[in-house]
């Protein structure tokens, strides 16, 4: 009975450890009924480490915080525990009854999955506004959230320029803002302007003095005729007011209040370019150009190259062109153009130039043309279309071979027509159709000794795979690099949305990290990565290139972000990682 007793008990033990190893992935909600004005958070957590999190889309829901990531060890009794959880804060967008849907997870190379929950919005709660004097009134009504346009009748592709900025009254005070709703800039090709500090300046509102600072600036080129709309900014201010009431001292008391500002829808009316006029090779350059066609020499050999630098240079819608191409003879071999730009913003849309550079190489001696090339564009100064036309460029190749004449072509041997066919044959060769035997043959050989060959082979590749299969550090490295690059083009491909882009770079970066450092997921603060990638002799730069792309990515997912930004992004990423591939080396 006592040796029944004691396997009982190892049963019990070992059947508890059992248990208690297994991994729980769930998600919990603090309520399951929510008002449309209300907040609602959303814990998934995990006993286990995992990576490769990936969250529901949270239809009907906005998210208003998150995702904020906790991770808790425990030691007690000798008993390790962790836990690890991915928490949001969500606001409803709709009435009814909405779903959250399930959230994934890689534990131990296993995917897990959360259950979806089931959330009840009902209507939005009133808040009473509170009774506000009229000096309190006042005071507010000294905030203003201001869209300015610096022209609200463009014509389309031309570049305008619309400021975003909060003004603030000599009696007024705004202790801190958060911008609540972005404007949105649909039909309209943008260009964010970089904005190095915000600045107190004033300036005139409404006939009055006023303080402000620019909160966005941006670039905006109608792609459409017609009535279009720039979606309003919202702002949740918060302001210092008085109470009416008096502190021990006599002095007047301050309350904190927060109220939304938001700068209204802002109208532009787009005038379609006019028929009459417009030349046939116009390409769509809406402002005002210089344009010019230089060679880098007319006198030259056969096989010596020439460059010719095609230039545009002035104010206007520079990235929304292409410069016309050369036209030469065919001795004269031209090579795809190398395009270069020099485009920033200006006081009136985007300025600079932008050069396409062709590498030219003469194979025949004799004297060429490069025909004028002519580029046409719609001047916003006199609205009309206007044409600029190069000279023709003559080419001198003083030496080399000479460009074969047609009298000469004509002097290439002829094939007389007894070369055209073959003699008649006389002779017939003839063929056994008696079948050979199989026993005794070539294949019949070849056959035998290949299993003596291959099973030799087989052995050698099975003992090589146990000893890979073995390596669990380096299959694990090994993983963590294919991630890294099938996340780099699920970037790629998603370069169109914005949450997908940035979600796919950092697990991008994430499983890189893992590759090249040897770490785990919660080994990963900013801190310990800097001084892991120093220990590992990584340049500094290339250690600051590297966090300020992870902090951007972070920062990103959760902040207005234009395409614009996501293709400078891409882009970094791949230098970044390149540049850390090779010093790894």
């Amino acid at each position: 009975m006592k040796v029944f007793d004691k396997f009982l008990i190892l049963f019990l033990v070992a059947f508890s450890q059992v248990l208690f190893a297994q991994v729980k992935f769930e998600a919990l909600v603090n309520k399951t009924a929510v008002a449309q004005n209300e907040m609602l958070r959303v814990d998934f957590s995990m006993n286990g480490d995992g990576d490769n999190f990936q969250p529901p889309r949270f239809e009907g829901f906005q998210i208003a915080g998150g995702p904020n990531q906790s991770v808790n060890y425990s030691w007690i009794n000798g008993e390790k525990s962790f836990s690890k959880s991915y928490s949001y804060i969500l606001v409803p967008t709709r009435k009814g009854k909405l779903t959250i849907g399930s959230a994934t997870i890689e534990i131990d190379n296993k995917l897990y999955k959360t259950e979806p929950i089931s959330i009840t919005v009902t209507d939005a709660v009133k808040r009473e506004e509170p009774q506000m004097s009229d000096a309190q009134q006042q005071m507010l009504k000294g905030i203003h959230v201001v869209t300015e346009v610096s022209k609200s009748n463009p014509y389309i592709n031309e570049p305008i320029t619309v400021t975003h900025k909060l003004y603030v009254g000599f009696n007024s005070s705004v202790r801190g803002f958060s911008e609540s709703s972005s404007p949105k800039y649909n039909k309209f090709w943008n260009n964010p302007v970089e904005l190095k500090q915000q600045k107190i300046e004033q300036g005139i509102y409404q006939g009055q003095q006023y303080r402000y600072i620019v909160l966005r600036k941006v670039i905006l080129m109608p792609q459409e005729s017609g009535n279009l709309e720039i979606e309003p900014m919202v702002l949740d201010i918060e302001t210092e007011l008085p109470t009416g009431r008096r502190d021990f001292f006599g002095y007047p008391e301050m309350g904190i209040v927060r109220k939304v500002f938001s700068s209204g829808k802002k109208k532009i009316q787009v005038k379609p370019l006019p028929e009459k006029g417009k030349p046939e090779d116009f390409g769509g350059a809406v402002g005002q150009f210089s344009f010019k066609v230089t060679p880098s020499t007319t006198s030259l050999k056969a096989g010596e190259p020439l460059t010719l630098t095609v230039t545009v240079e002035g104010k206007g819608n520079l990235n929304l062109f292409s410069l016309p191409q050369p036209i030469a003879p065919p001795a004269l071999e031209i090579y795809d153009p190398i395009n270069s730009e020099n485009i920033g913003p200006g006081a009136n849309g985007l300025q600079g130039s932008k050069t396409d550079k062709y590498t030219i190489i003469p194979q025949y001696k004799g004297d060429y043309l490069i025909k004028p090339l002519r580029f046409s564009y719609f001047d916003l100064a006199t609205n009309t279309y206007k044409t600029i036309s190069s000279e023709a460029i003559p080419i001198a190749v003083i030496d080399g071979p000479v460009l074969p004449t047609n009298a000469e072509v004509n002097k290439a041997p002829k094939v007389t027509e007894t070369e055209k066919f073959n003699d008649i044959k006389t002779s017939t060769t003839f063929s056994s159709t008696k079948p050979t035997d199989f026993m005794g043959s070539t294949l019949f050989y070849i056959l035998m000794i290949l299993p003596l060959i291959a099973i030799p082979i087989f052995r050698f590749l099975i003992i090589q795979k146990r000893k890979k299969d073995g390596d669990w550090q380096n299959n694990k490295r090994r993983q963590s690099n294919r991630l890294a690059r099938k996340y780099l083009g699920d970037a790629k491909k998603n370069l169109q949305n914005k949450e997908a882009f940035y979600e796919a770079l950092e697990r991008c970066l994430h499983n890189f990290l893992k590759a090249k450092l040897h770490i785990e997921t919660n080994e990963m603060s900013n801190d310990n990565i800097a001084e892991l990638l120093a220990d590992k002799s990584i340049q500094p730069q290339t250690i600051t290139d590297f966090m300020n792309l992870k902090f951007a990515c972070e920062f990103a997912r959760y902040a207005p972000t234009e395409q614009v930004e996501m293709q400078a992004h891409y882009q970094q990423a791949i230098e970044v990682i390149s540049e850390l591939e090779k010093q790894f080396k």
